[in-house]
């Protein structure tokens, strides 16, 4: 047998201002909300679709005292499926990521932070109408 990926935890000062953030990136809606904690995912994980197939995980915002010190060592990877690149990265700043540079160079994905430091990484498009989606011939 093996085991499913279900949630990513993020260490935060402020669980309900970084989910706020990344629901409003990625569309997600709060699950469960604690005091020092925020659970939010696209959808409502269940027990039997958990073992039927991969899925994705949620996400869980949790407080800790201390702040971020270095470069994660974990991130995310973001493909826009409606906007194009150039757009998701407008519209990821507008909601309070900034850029960053980590020592990636020249790349054709661009590293932002979420509002607590976080990175993340903005990949090419998957819009429909991007000639760069990558099952374009």
């Amino acid at each position: 047998m093996t085991s499913r990926f279900t949630e990513l935890v993020i260490d935060c000062h402020d669980p309900r201002r970084l989910a706020d953030f990344w629901m409003a990136l990625l569309g997600y809606e709060v699950l469960d909300e604690r005091d020092d904690l925020i659970e939010i995912a696209a959808w409502e994980p269940t027990v039997e679709a958990v073992l039927a197939l991969a899925t994705p995980p949620t996400l869980i915002f949790v407080q800790v005292p201390e702040s971020k010190s270095i470069k994660n060592r974990l991130h995310l990877d973001l493909s826009p499926v409606d906007n194009s690149h150039a757009e998701e990265i407008d519209r990821a700043l507008q909601l309070g990521a900034t850029r960053v540079d980590v020592g990636q160079g020249e790349q054709p994905w661009e590293v932002l932070a979420d509002p607590e430091g976080n990175e993340f990484c903005m990949l090419r498009s998957l819009a429909p109408d991007n000639p760069d989606r990558p099952d374009r011939a």
